[in-house]
């Protein structure tokens, strides 16, 4: 894009403006009803505004009418939903959502995520499955979801698996940025080395029609191989790849604890020399003795958007992480795909554990630091199982071996496939991210279900938003229920350049929450994560109620989302 802020900030404010539909002012001609009316409710718009008491009328996907309480009051509607005693939201948005397996090949219901109040979910941290060719289905070690992949090999594979997703029938909206690791995995497979000229411009070619498939722009995972192949300079022609399509670059970073700022240096480098926004995904400071730095990492993000670059950032609402237990292992040792391969390898099994157990440059070892503060998740082997929810040093203790040793064969054991939940980050760094004005709201995980599920995970699956708006909003009163829900809503949609969501107004797409206040609470523990989230009595998604009194409906009304390119948009140059 390569515009300043102010240009950019324009141009995004005029394809808004562009593509909102016409305003309805009353019932359609001919006098048809509305098809829902939701009445009595303290409405909360989304845009940051005090709420005020109004009605809102709905008719087919759209919010056809909002009118002060009461106006509608003798209007007709099949379906009328007294909110009395409650707030009215739009639905929220989760932009960073894991719900692969649930929208591809599960029952697209999204159980944990819809009883959160999330309405909308935008995947693509790192690998998406799409587009696919045989180099990039070399990533994907289950079978059938490599045969799945071919569905989405053509020349524009990407925009084939979004639409693949809607209709298997969605209960959430789905949109994606594309996965920098698939770039990489397309191009070159799980090579380390560098890009050959034919191969880069194999990366820009599909960078560019991902863009024009829809997606939001590209990203990245840089502490898991091959994305972490990546050098800066890769990324940089990825973003600028992108940038006259409206892209943003979205950072899972390379490094959140040691290097924390360094990596934040690095992603602002990216986008202001691509010439796009930059999102930083899941903003934290891992480990201890990095807690002091948020307050750095805070500033830095305020002084670039101070001289005009547009840097924001993301978060989940705990102090824990969670991601592969196979990422403490470093990266070299996955390279062309023999991870497993290697770790078996007795020749090279010293170095593997002398390199767990030092610090690596360019890579952030997330059980070196503290052992026992890596739950491991996700044990399949019935010998195993009895080590679901340990920390690793209870289980190195049972297996009669050092952590380290214990690591390496349970990911041999378990095909390195397991999870594991990191407890190294600081509730007094969530209450101060909170407040940021850039802030927004990630999920960072899949939809589950209590009555199929089958292993833990963690609990932001089932409760991160239903947590921020209990705990953090009613009971600290850290942010204010007004912010919290524009965090959640309008934020993401103005970020991603989605049009007609995360507002109530009239136009806009009928994504519509009602809850309590006082009773919205999330239940996942870490101990006990598979507990679904209460107090929504009601969600619309696209005008079709998929939560009806507080429990999901099985409707599946959910549309594919997409970025800014997909309608033809491109900067001028």
């Amino acid at each position: 894009m390569r515009k300043p802020a102010a240009v950019v900030g324009i141009l995004a404010a005029a394809f808004v403006a562009s593509c909102h539909p016409p305003v309805s002012t009353g019932v359609a001609a001919g006098g048809a009803p509305y098809d829902v009316i939701i009445t009595n409710g303290r409405i909360i718009d989304g845009s940051g505004n005090a709420w005020f008491w109004g009605d809102i009328g709905v008719r087919g996907d759209r919010i056809a009418r909002i009118a002060p309480r009461g106006m509608l009051a003798s209007a007709a509607a099949p379906k009328r939903i007294d909110a009395h005693g409650s707030v009215v939201t739009p639905g929220f948005i989760d932009i960073q959502a894991q719900s692969y397996d649930n929208f591809m090949s599960g029952d697209g219901h999204a159980l944990s995520m819809v009883m959160q109040g999330i309405t909308t979910a935008i995947l693509g941290e790192g690998d998406t499955p799409a587009p696919s060719n045989e180099k990039q289905r070399t990533l994907i070690t289950d079978a059938d979801a490599r045969k799945l992949g071919e569905r989405f090999t053509g020349p524009h594979g990407f925009g084939q698996w979004l639409d693949f997703m809607q209709r298997r029938g969605l209960s959430e909206n789905v949109g994606s940025f594309v996965g920098s690791g698939t770039v990489r995995a397309y191009a070159k497979g799980q090579s380390m080395a560098a890009f050959t000229s034919a191969e880069r411009d194999t990366v820009r070619a599909m960078v560019a029609r991902a863009m024009t498939d829809g997606a939001f722009g590209v990203a990245s995972a840089l502490m898991y191989p091959p994305d972490n192949y990546n050098t800066t300079a890769d990324l940089i022609e990825s973003a600028k790849a992108m940038s006259s399509y409206g892209g943003v670059y979205i950072t899972h970073m390379r490094n959140e604890g040691d290097f924390l700022l360094e990596a934040i240096d690095e992603a602002i480098r990216i986008g202001r020399e691509g010439g796009v926004p930059v999102e930083i995904y899941h903003l934290k400071a891992a480990g201890k003795a990095n807690w002091p730095k948020i307050p750095a990492a805070i500033a830095k993000i305020d002084s670039a958007r101070t001289a005009g670059q547009d840097v924001q950032a993301d978060m989940y609402i705990y102090s824990a992480a969670a991601n592969g237990f196979n990422a403490c292992i470093a990266p070299k040792y996955a390279a062309d795909g023999k991870l497993l391969q290697n770790l078996q390898e007795a020749s090279l099994r010293p170095q593997i554990k002398a390199d767990l157990q030092r610090k690596i440059d360019g890579f952030e070892n997330s059980c070196m630091d503290d052992p026992s503060a890596v739950m491991v998740v996700g044990f399949t082997r019935p010998e195993l199982k009895k080590y679901e929810g340990k920390r690793l040093t209870e289980i190195a203790q049972d297996m009669k071996k050092d952590w380290a040793d214990a690591l390496i064969d349970l990911n041999i054991a378990e095909k390195a496939q397991l999870g594991e939940i990191l407890f190294r980050m600081s509730e007094d760094n969530v209450r101060m991210q909170l407040k940021a004005p850039w802030i927004k709201w990630g999920t960072d995980a899949g939809a589950d279900d209590p009555a199929t599920a089958k292993v833990m995970v963690h609990p932001r699956t089932y409760g991160n938003f239903t947590r921020l708006l209990s705990k953090y909003v009613r009971d600290e009163h850290v942010i204010t229920l007004e912010d919290a829900v524009r965090k959640a809503t309008s934020a993401v949609a103005t970020r991603l350049s989605i049009p007609d969501r995360g507002l109530l107004k009239e136009g806009m797409k009928a994504d519509i929450l009602v809850f309590d206040p006082n009773t919205i609470t999330d239940h996942a523990t870490f101990e006990k994560p598979h507990q679904l989230s209460t107090g929504i009595s009601t969600m619309l998604v696209n005008g079709v109620e998929v939560i009806h009194d507080g429990a999901h409906s099985g409707a599946k009304p959910g549309q594919v989302v997409r970025g800014p390119a997909w309608n033809g948009w491109t900067a001028p140059r």
